[in-house]
């Protein structure tokens, strides 16, 4: 009991580490980048951005009020869980939206150093928050919604959809034709950079071994890496010799040790490294709950 209260505070530490600093990023780029150069990111930030230019309302407390139909429309989909975590993370975020940037310094050079920047900062800030299975609320309610229901979709995609209509509105509220153009290239950075950092969590290969020592080269990765591995009786087509075939899925770190021990046992082994997106069980992610 003791250890398990341990684990719970310590997944709870880590969220909050990870809002706060993916807070602190995403309202940099959001507030001292986008805002301060006058064009709207994608998404319920920018609609919040856009109203913000119009009536001065604080851009934290305009994304909380758009999020209310939004948050009512995604909770069953979400969960009540992934609901609770996002309230706390928009909570930071508003917060240092609204409190502690406004007392910071904001950028006011070269517009599409602005549109880089706020790209970069906002992308890593949501990746971070979303690789700690929580949300800044807004569209991301509904792009996870979506992934849930047809989880192959690229969060990067949905988002770069998701975000034309607002950046456009963006372009109208401003008046200038750079702001749309600051808009998409804030955008595609951000959908980048989620995509890169997202899959680099979950990431990894699956190296496929054709040998005739598979037992020696099974038991050496058992050893080195502690990796379970999956051995198949295969056949040579050409020659018709009984050959073994390893699965062994990993960390693109390791997959490199597992062909060195390939080679060292078997020198006319044949290696393949494929690369997946995502694994799920032992040594890997927890199988998703809705499965």
């Amino acid at each position: 009991m003791k250890s398990m209260g341990l684990q719970t505070a310590k997944k709870i530490g880590r969220g909050l580490l990870a809002d706060l600093v993916g807070g602190a990023l995403y309202a940099a780029g959001v507030y001292s980048f986008a805002s301060a150069a006058e064009f709207a990111p994608g998404g319920i930030a920018g609609l919040a951005v856009i109203l913000n230019h119009f009536t001065k309302l604080p851009i934290g407390i305009c994304t909380l009020a758009f999020n209310v139909p939004l948050i009512l429309l995604c909770f069953k989909t979400l969960g009540r869980g992934f609901f609770l975590r996002s309230l706390c993370t928009m909570g930071i975020s508003t917060i240092l939206l609204d409190l502690v940037f406004p007392l910071l310094p904001v950028y006011h050079g070269d517009g599409l150093m602005a549109a880089i920047f706020a790209g970069a900062l906002s992308g890593a800030g949501l990746a971070l928050i979303y690789a700690h299975d929580s949300s800044t609320g807004g569209t991301d309610f509904l792009i996870l919604s979506l992934r849930k229901k047809k989880p192959h979709l690229s969060i990067g995609t949905i988002s770069l959809v998701t975000d034309g209509v607002v950046i456009l509105l963006g372009g109208v509220a401003f008046g200038r034709i750079d702001a749309v153009l600051q808009g998409i290239v804030m955008t595609v950075v951000s959908t980048t950079i989620i995509d890169k950092i997202t899959y680099r969590f979950t990431a990894g290969q699956l190296a496929i071994i054709i040998t005739d020592c598979g037992d020696a080269i099974a038991r050496e990765i058992g050893t080195q890496i502690e990796r379970g591995v999956t051995a198949v009786k295969a056949v040579g087509t050409y020659t018709g010799a009984p050959r073994q075939m390893l699965l062994c899925a990993c960390s693109r770190a390791e997959a490199y040790r597992i062909r060195s021990i390939a080679y060292t046992q078997d020198r006319n082994a044949l290696v393949t490294l494929c690369p997946f997106d995502a694994a799920y069980g032992l040594g890997f992610q927890e199988p998703p709950k809705e499965a």
